[in-house]
């Protein structure tokens, strides 16, 4: 695909469905499009929450469900809506809305009808990717479409969907393998805004890119980053030991021209450094600087969140910049994979930023604790915060059930616009899960209070969904309606 004429057919094209717009009139901007920063925090607080449920055993089909999260409801922190897939095995993980504030780069051009309307499912087990449509009622979405697998290896040559972001010229999807299935090169799709069609393969030049993970950009500046977890043969069946300890596992950065879809650097982060996951850069639109979470450290089971940043030669550089220790626990109550270990590693398996840039949430999925940073200097974090919920070692309960220890722990995290509530669910990925967590992992969903002046973490006591809830499927990701913390990225500063 001609990075050029992707550009050109997307620009000028008429955006969404025709169902979602009257044929009288063309309808106002979509109101959660936030022109900055400043706006998306100032916009009304968020009143569900869209969390996505996978059957381990794939013997019934994964499930959209919907949270209400009004605290003035009689229905608050409970599932109001389900909507069940097409079919069983997918195993839905990373999810996100067809449209967002990126569409402010469309201005000047015709954006009839597009809104934040679809969300796209990407199934890492089947490489099938669904989309619901959440209106006319957001608490009964419906899905409405299935990209199969042999579409998106067909068009884009690539398997295993993980990660989707709305762009201002399609929908980018990063894959982990290639049509083939088990190896590298993983990569990105690109789907069309409007009719979810796989345009094709973004990368025009993938320099000594092999594995994927993660997908995001500086809008602005004309880059996209990637990060590294690994293929499909590494990931799917848990951490292979030996893969692990031979430093096999994805531990570094590339940088790519946006419009081009070329490589342009990459930025090793050590290969002690397993897993580099989660990018999270700068919502500031002028801003050149991001963060990522490196799971594990083969030196000492330690994880570790790297600064990365445009350099005043204009090359990109990232160091580390928060170090989490692992901690010594009894050998025999540990899972078989950790015994010779003696200790429970912190695994960094998501972050979190802020709108504003300040804050930074860490889930700890190994020792149960969510963790939160002032990031106001991006290259110094200071801790200002943390809970426990789960944990291999503790299994720290919930408040609200207080004699009831929780498998797992936080694990997905998501962040209101205004900083104020961290939303948490407790799964990372079947197999792992088993690994780590072999007593059972349960499912569950907690609200994490925010002091977003001062610092600080509280447990909402008032506030915990359980397995029951979610029908005893596991739990994943959450999208926040009306955009979220990791959901957008902006065109303007004010």
């Amino acid at each position: 695909m001609n990075p050029d004429d992707q550009h050109s057919r997307h620009d000028h094209s008429q955006h969404g469905h025709d169902h979602a717009a009257g044929a009288d009139a063309a309808p106002a901007m979509d109101p959660t499009f936030y022109r900055s920063p400043a706006a998306a925090v100032a916009a009304p607080r968020e009143m569900l929450a869209y969390v996505v449920a996978f059957d381990h055993d794939a013997q019934r089909p994964d499930a959209l469900t919907v949270v209400d999260l009004d605290p003035d409801s009689d229905f608050y922190g409970t599932v109001v809506g389900w909507e069940d897939m097409p079919g069983a095995g997918d195993e839905l993980h990373h999810f996100g809305w067809n449209a967002c504030s990126s569409a402010f780069m469309h201005e000047g051009h015709d954006m009839t009808g597009l809104s934040r309307r679809y969300l796209l499912m990407p199934g890492l087990r089947s490489s099938h990717v669904h989309i619901a449509d959440t209106h006319p009622d957001p608490r009964n979405p419906k899905v409405v479409k299935t990209i199969t697998a042999e579409e998106l290896a067909g068009k884009a040559g690539y398997s295993r969907p993980h990660t989707l972001h709305c762009g201002p010229d399609g929908v980018y999807l990063s894959c982990l393998g290639t049509a083939e299935g088990d190896g590298g090169p993983g990569g990105i799709a690109v789907l069309d805004h409007n009719t979810f069609d796989v345009i094709g393969k973004w990368e025009t030049d993938r320099g000594p890119q092999y594995l994927s993970y993660d997908a995001w950009w500086h809008l602005m500046h004309n880059t996209l980053v990637t990060s590294e977890w690994g293929t499909p043969a590494m990931v799917e069946n848990g951490i292979v030991a030996e893969r692990l300890l031979n430093q096999e596992y994805g531990h570094a950065l590339h940088f790519w021209d946006l419009a081009e879809g070329r490589h342009l650097q990459r930025v090793e982060l050590g290969a002690e450094h397993q897993m580099a996951l989660e990018l999270r850069p700068a919502h500031d639109p002028e801003a050149t600087w991001g963060l990522v979470d490196a799971a594990i450290s083969t030196e000492d089971l330690s994880a570790s969140i790297f600064h990365w940043h445009r350099t005043e030669a204009g090359d990109w550089a990232a160091e580390k910049v928060v170090s989490i220790p692992a901690e010594p626990f009894e050998a025999e109550k540990l899972p078989e994979f950790l015994r010779t270990f003696g200790a429970v590693p912190p695994l960094v398996t998501d972050i979190s930023l802020s709108v504003d840039d300040r804050w930074l949430y860490v889930s700890c999925w190994g020792t149960g604790e969510l963790k939160q940073y002032d990031v106001s200097d991006p290259a110094h974090p200071r801790e200002t915060g943390s809970v426990r919920l789960g944990g291999i070692g503790d299994r720290a309960a919930h408040p609200s059930a207080p004699g009831t220890w929780l498998g797992g722990g936080p694990q997905m995290v998501e962040t209101s616009r205004d900083g104020k509530r961290v939303y948490v669910t407790n799964s990372l990925y079947g197999a792992w899960d088993d690994q780590l967590y072999p007593h059972g992992i349960g499912a569950w969903m907690a609200k994490i209070d925010a002091d977003t002046e001062h610092g600080g973490l509280s447990v909402d006591e008032d506030f915990f969904l359980s397995q029951e809830d979610f029908r005893g499927l596991r739990v994943h990701q959450i999208r926040l309606q009306g955009g979220d913390a990791s959901s957008d990225s902006y065109c303007y500063r004010t």
